[in-house]
């Protein structure tokens, strides 16, 4: 069988939650955003069925079944090649958001640096705060990549964002510390 013969299986979760309170919902809600699962419905989501989203898949019927919720896990694939084809596109676009939203940020991270270079504002703990914006950037990435399972076109043009986020940090680091250590002298 070749790679393009392989049938995608994916996990369908039907979630049902009692109205209130809210947050139950929003909980459950938060939960499959972040794994990145494809909102099917009110309710209904679906993501591949590869381990990387397993454990967020555990997550929210946990949630779900700790807020007196019901869930059902189907496994299913697309009843036609074309049906499992505009499937995979769709659950591409999603990541493609989502990288398009990591480029934006990556553009203010990049801004955000120059500005502290503009004005000169060289201390540690802007450099710190920069490092902690750096690693969510890259925790960002991470995550991303782990679920951007069918390879959005983004994804190639985030790693080099994230390595000239890199860059730049570094550069401004050296510049710190030849602030400081001019001061100090």
């Amino acid at each position: 069988m070749t790679e393009s013969e392989k049938t995608v299986r994916w996990l369908v979760l039907v979630i049902k939650l009692p109205a209130d309170p809210s947050r139950h919902r929003v909980a459950v809600w938060r939960e499959l955003r972040k794994i990145g699962a494809l909102s099917l419905g009110q309710g209904i989501w679906a993501v591949p069925d590869v381990p990387v989203f397993a454990d967020g898949v555990q997550r929210a019927l946990a949630l779900t079944d700790g807020a007196g919720g019901h869930a059902v896990t189907l496994q299913a694939s697309g009843r036609t090649a074309e049906d499992a084809a505009r499937f995979e596109a769709m659950f591409t676009a999603a990541r493609s958001e989502d990288w398009k939203e990591f480029l934006a940020d990556c553009g203010k991270f990049e801004d955000e640096i120059a500005k502290e270079i503009r004005i000169a504002k060289f201390t540690l703990a802007e450099l710190e705060e920069e490092e902690q914006s750096l690693e969510r950037l890259r925790r960002w990435h991470r995550d991303l990549t782990a679920r951007d399972v069918f390879g959005a076109p983004e994804a190639a043009e985030a790693g080099i964002r994230l390595r000239e986020c890199v860059a730049v940090c570094e550069d401004y680091a050296e510049e710190v510390f030849t602030a400081l250590h001019t001061t100090d002298e």
